[in-house]
């Protein structure tokens, strides 16, 4: 999945700074960096998606969540967006799911 989100974010103007196989790598990762923008899976080893959010929202509360998960009850998703995440997708995604969400995500941070 973060092969097929990295392939199609290309044509945006993102800098990808990292990717992570579970939630404790992907805290590291945006502690150090800071980025704007966040893909984050809810089902992840060791930390899953929603505490990573609640640590992200902590740590980096500016940040633009997208969760992209194969969860498709939709209290999961309310919950995300409650938690501070900016968007939600459920899996399989295709591109032009993908890029309509990131066109929504970015158009609001135009907004700030």
């Amino acid at each position: 999945m973060r092969r097929i989100i990295e392939k199609n974010l290309k044509d945006y103007d993102i800098e990808i700074i990292g990717t992570a196989p579970d939630g404790h790598k992907a805290l590291e990762i945006v502690k150090e960096k800071k980025p704007d923008v966040i893909t984050l899976d809810i089902t992840m080893p060791g930390m899953d998606g929603l505490a990573c959010l609640d640590e992200i929202m902590v740590v980096h509360p500016a940040a633009k969540v997208m969760i992209i998960t194969a969860l498709s009850d939709k209290l999961t998703g309310l919950r995300a967006l409650d938690k501070g995440a900016r968007g939600f997708l459920y899996k399989p995604v295709n591109a032009d799911d993908l890029a309509n969400a990131f066109d929504r995500l970015l158009k609001r941070n135009e907004n700030k």
